[in-house]
């Protein structure tokens, strides 16, 4: 028997798809290695100001950091997601969720980078679409967010819609921007992972070019189809459906526009078991002040203990611990505590719901770490039917607030001109300390400043000089 050589026309096209495979591989590692290291070099960086720098708004250095380790945790969900659906380990879980109160939050999220851009970003929900549905949750949000970052990233002027329809238990969300289009010819390659087509404007946007592929990928596993029109150079509305069947039961949630004060009520007590003491800090920090009583554990037996002495409501339970694992927490704790007892896993190990362990029908509710701080609290308020007490709180200053370059004081447009002068080099210190000379000098400048500022908090330096360019 002769062995097949690479001259072969089978073994030459093996051998050019591995070649092809390789390059992809490559070309795939450098462009996660550069989205990694940007982000990690903004909160390397800033948490080095800090500690030298005791004069550095702490505030602000945090909303930065803050905003650098989402870019870093939503680089890595997408590509647990990738990594999840090649091994076929994803496990969707359809719960009763607020559907209104989760369109709302998402597009709360964008607000403020929407303005920052000028643009009217608006909500609109059919009056049929129930308070509540059943979902999976995260996959839906990763969903929504997804659309609409993409819509404000490729749209410089004019709005972002996102309109939500409803009918026979299916769910029609469009997201409509008038941004810079797709071309026909590139319609079909959006949705192809690390490929955003052949739009140099398009090429010039951050980012890896996974946004859209996992969106279609979970579109998909939801049992739902995600379509895309759009006019090169007039905007593209992508159209998801899906089939979300209503719920009952109603639910007492929060404002998205309002920020939580406490809540209503006799005062609830929760257990937080998890080894990490920072994570137990951070809980004990975020609840108590919301009126929580709020008792910790660092191991399983522990948890258990102190569980039947207190008789808590809601556990808040970390899955990867040394001795009793979460899983087998909470199957005991079930056992012991009944249905009325809430059970909310919170683990760093993103495949944990994907592996047959004890207690997987033990729990009410999972949580990935690192875990979005809001996203948690009103978990916490829907497990526990809570009733909310809120402040208002200001909507962010829109372009329109901003007074026009012209109209302030001679020294407004220099200092405005250093600011646009340290953007330019990437000096974010000297951005940072224009605008608080901006700020004192001129109030009435203090528009402007807001929006200048929400720019460098975001690191884009690009919009802060255009902004500072269209003010003029």
């Amino acid at each position: 028997m002769i062995a097949p050589t690479a001259s072969d026309p089978a073994i030459r096209a093996e051998l050019e798809r591995a070649k092809a495979a390789n390059e992809a591989k490559t070309r795939y590692l450098a462009a996660v290695s550069h989205e990694i290291r940007s982000p990690l070099n903004v909160i390397y960086g800033y948490a080095q100001l800090l500690e030298r720098d005791p004069g550095i708004s702490g505030a602000e250095a945090g909303t930065i950091i803050r905003r650098s380790a989402e870019h870093v945790t939503n680089l890595v969900e997408g590509l647990l997601e990738i990594s999840r659906i090649e091994s076929g380990v994803m496990t969707i879980r359809a719960e009763p969720i607020d559907i209104r109160a989760l369109l709302q939050q998402v597009v709360a999220m964008f607000r403020m980078q929407a303005a920052a851009k000028g643009l009217a970003l608006t909500l609109e929900i059919d009056a049929r679409l129930p308070d509540r549905v059943k979902a999976d949750d995260r996959r839906l949000r990763q969903i929504l967010i997804n659309l609409v970052s993409n819509a404000i990233k490729y749209t410089d002027a004019g709005s972002v819609a996102v309109h939500v329809g409803y009918r026979s238990q299916v769910a029609d969300i469009t997201v409509r921007d008038t941004g810079i289009g797709i071309a026909a010819e590139d319609l079909d390659r959006v949705f192809a992972p690390f490929d955003r087509g052949s739009s140099s404007e398009a090429q010039r946007q951050p980012g890896i070019g996974l946004g859209l592929a996992i969106t279609r990928v979970l579109a998909s596993v939801l049992g739902g189809d995600i379509a895309v029109t759009s006019t090169r150079g007039a905007g593209s509305a992508f159209r998801f459906r899906v089939m979300l069947p209503a719920v009952d039961r109603a639910v007492r949630g929060a404002n998205p526009g309002g920020a939580i004060t406490g809540y209503h009520g006799a005062r609830r007590t929760v257990l937080a078991i998890d080894d990490d003491p920072a994570q137990r800090a951070i809980l004990h920090s975020l609840l108590v002040p919301l009126g929580f009583r709020v008792e910790t554990a660092a191991n399983g037996p522990d948890g258990l203990a102190l569980a039947a002495r207190i008789a808590p409501d809601i556990v808040l339970l970390d899955i990867q611990m040394p001795g009793m694992t979460g899983w087998q927490v909470a199957s005991r704790l079930r056992a012991d505590h009944g249905g009325a007892l809430r059970i909310v896993l919170v683990s760093a190990d993103a495949h944990d719901l994907g592996a047959p362990r004890e207690g997987r029908d033990s729990h009410d509710a999972f949580m990935t770490k690192p875990v979005e701080l809001d996203a948690l609290v009103t978990l916490i308020g829907s497990q526990l039917d809570l009733r909310w007490e809120q402040v208002d709180t200001p909507a962010p200053a829109s372009a329109d607030d901003a007074m026009p370059r012209d109209a302030l004081p001679p020294e407004a447009g220099a200092l405005l001109e250093q600011a646009r002068a340290q953007a330019g080099i990437g000096h974010v210190r000297g951005v940072e300390r224009a605008l608080d000379a901006l700020a004192t000098s001129v109030p009435e400048a203090a528009g402007l400043v807001a929006i200048l500022r929400r720019h460098l908090q975001a690191l884009d330096l690009r919009s802060l000089v255009q902004t500072i360019d269209d003010a003029a």
